[in-house]
């Protein structure tokens, strides 16, 4: 793949920087000119794993791999502890960190066949982790000739700070749109919410593409009406379900930027999005290659870009290759919105509702940072509900809750047990 020359040809008259890394602004020529690692031992079809974040190193490694025909799985420090997993299901040839390049003796036992019919067409691939929230992690196999292909349709260039991670398909789909439309990518040091507004402030950032848990911590901080910058034209969010009050409180607060939904996933990529308006969670999912069908309220997506498959897993795919999403969804004639997933529907004696039901109200109340359901056993009714929730501040009261839960819920959506403690942020910036 001839992925070196495509982009230094789209950058070869372009007088801006690529990258703003560690407060230093940084020309996509400066990246290929800084290293000089020798990477002629590995072949096509090799699997290599890339330890790294959107750094100038890592990016040039990547963009190189690609060029080999490697198949590269994109790792990051933040979830070391998972790193043993991930190597004894990918049995990589290579492992690059921190630029230093080390060769495996891998166990001779055959290749995956995935792996192995991408090698024989001298493809480039990608394996990307899920977050294993129900099970192990599953290693996802792209062929990166189909997932950088939709990059040829030129979208418009934005500054644009790279919330998402090295090793999730949302941040790498930020990488590429950005080099192949002559963006500014600015990578945070820290991603906590202060840090985040300077840095848009300080670099004049116009998109941030990022979650629901983040935009929630980002209203709860009171710092919207007194550091937020004035660049900012574009939030984008996705990942996770976004609540309709915080997504109106966001829009209130911040009139002059356009929030946006996105939609994918690591096995089929990211999807274009058209949101209903600004304030709405109903998106329209379309896009090259892009079909839909809803079918018992599920969504059902075909795409050209969506995985090959498991390395460790069976393959999802129907026979005629249609992709269930297992998320539950209303229809507005041509627009959708996600409810909650198939394994996330509640039954209390027969009754059936969704966890995100409980905790959108939840969040409604004052001084509420987070709220998350969990389901519980029940003799009688099969199923009840707890809510665990996290307070903005220490001088939390419960029962005032309790009555405005009482009031807004039906009577089998109440929680029959609320907990007040902290609720775990995982390092992608969602709630576990």
């Amino acid at each position: 793949m001839h992925l070196i020359p495509k982009i230094k040809n789209i950058w070869k008259d372009i007088n801006h920087p690529c990258i703003v890394y560690e407060n230093k602004e940084i020309y996509f020529d400066e990246i290929f000119n800084s290293f000089t690692i020798d990477t002629s031992s590995i072949q096509s079809g090799d699997v290599v794993v890339l330890i790294g974040d959107f750094n100038p190193l890592s990016i040039y490694i990547l963009i190189k791999l690609i060029d080999i025909g490697s198949i590269v799985v994109p790792l990051t420090n933040q979830n070391e502890e998972q790193h043993a997993y991930f190597f004894e299901v990918t049995e990589p040839d290579y492992i690059f960190k921190n630029g230093v390049l080390k060769k495996l003796h891998r166990n001779s036992r055959a290749r995956n066949n995935l792996i192995s019919h991408l090698k024989e067409k001298s493809k480039p691939g990608l394996i990307l982790f899920t977050s294993g929230t129900s099970g192990s992690p599953k290693a996802i196999l792209h062929d990166l000739s189909s997932f950088l292909a939709k990059f040829d349709t030129p979208r418009p260039p934005l500054r644009s700070i790279s919330f998402l991670l090295f090793d999730h398909i949302g941040g790498i789909n930020t990488l590429f749109h950005i080099l192949f439309n002559t963006g500014v990518v600015i990578v945070p040091k820290k991603r906590d919410v202060e840090s985040i507004i300077k840095l848009c402030d300080d670099y004049e950032v116009e998109a941030l593409p990022t979650t629901p848990t983040f935009l929630r911590m980002l209203l709860m901080s009171g710092l919207i009406t007194k550091k937020f910058p004035k660049s900012l034209k574009l939030i984008t969010y996705g990942t996770e379900l976004m609540d309709q009050f915080t997504l109106d409180e966001l829009c209130q607060q911040l009139p002059n930027v356009d929030f946006r939904q996105t939609y994918g996933m690591s096995e089929i990529g990211i999807l274009r999005v058209k949101s209903k308006n600004r304030n709405s969670l109903f998106m329209k999912i379309g896009g090259e290659g892009i079909n839909t069908k809803v079918v018992d309220n599920v969504l059902f997506i075909k795409s050209k870009s969506s995985m090959l498959g498991y390395l460790n897993a069976e393959s999802p795919f129907d026979s005629d290759g249609w992709y269930n999403t297992n998320d539950i969804v209303e229809t507005d004639n041509e627009f959708i919105k996600v409810i909650g997933r198939t394994n996330e529907l509640i039954n209390v004696g027969g009754l059936k509702f969704m966890a995100s039901e409980v905790e959108s109200i939840a969040l409604e109340f004052p001084n509420i940072r987070f709220a998350k359901v969990f389901v519980r056993k029940n003799p009688i009714t099969g199923q009840h509900i707890e809510l665990f929730i996290e307070p903005n501040h220490e001088k939390f009261r419960e029962e005032p809750l309790k009555e405005f839960l009482d009031k807004k819920l039906q009577t089998h959506m109440t929680p029959k047990r609320i907990t007040i403690g902290k609720i775990q942020i995982n390092h992608r910036y969602k709630k576990i």
